[in-house]
């Protein structure tokens, strides 16, 4: 009796057994991937995990990486250096072109020196407010809107956009802009030497009208 129920212990267990290890390998079984199920789409230098399929599904998956392909490179880019001394103008280098010998005299936005067109905006549709209040009026034919200017005595010798016009401004001449007449007043009149400015990172100049 004794030897019958320790056979059947042993069977029992055995059944036991192989029916857990079965289990075992139809989850693994069913948990697995196929691998002929994905497709993956790389783009050069991002590598792409594939996504979870089941396992009864033989659709395809594409994923794409266009634009992580695109801000991976952007961070990657490595910044241009300028030499020492590179000046810079909204936030872009500049490089000296040449100088003229200007007739420079002072504005401001009042009506004492606008008359009629003291509202506060440029020929640039550009408030007078604009890069601190420091901006120059100069002939277009001569220096078009965006021209970029170094005035000595003025704004401490920054760089300064052109933005706006005069009726009285043709040629070699200038206007600067001050805050208020009395200090337009003080500048007088003075014949200089003006250096111009051009972008040095290759890229256009944008449309100061479109800009503001």
């Amino acid at each position: 009796m004794a030897l019958r129920f320790g056979l059947s212990t042993v069977v029992v267990g055995s059944v036991l057994g192989l029916t857990a290890y079965s289990a075992v390998l139809a989850k693994e079984a069913r948990s697995a991937q196929p691998l002929a199920a994905i497709e993956v789409i790389r783009d050069a230098g991002v590598p792409t995990m594939p996504a979870p399929v089941r396992a009864e599904s033989s659709q395809k998956i594409q994923v794409s990486n266009t634009s992580a392909t695109a801000d991976l490179n952007k961070a990657s880019a490595e910044p241009k250096i300028y030499p020492a001394g590179t000046r810079f103008f909204d936030s872009r280098p500049v490089r000296a072109v040449k100088t003229i010998e200007m007739v420079v005299t002072a504005y401001s936005p009042d009506w004492r020196s606008c008359g009629t067109y003291a509202d506060g905006i440029t020929a640039t549709l550009h408030h007078v407010s604009t890069n601190g209040a420091k901006l120059v009026a100069a002939d277009p034919s001569l220096l078009p809107y965006g021209s970029l200017l170094t005035i000595p005595g003025y704004d401490a010798g920054k760089v300064v956009p052109v933005l706006d016009c005069g009726g009285a401004i043709k040629g070699n001449r200038l206007d600067v802009l001050f805050p208020t007449h009395e200090e337009a007043r003080k500048w007088g009149v003075r014949k200089i030497k003006v250096t111009v400015w051009d972008y040095a990172d290759g890229l256009p100049r944008e449309n100061p009208r479109k800009k503001r």
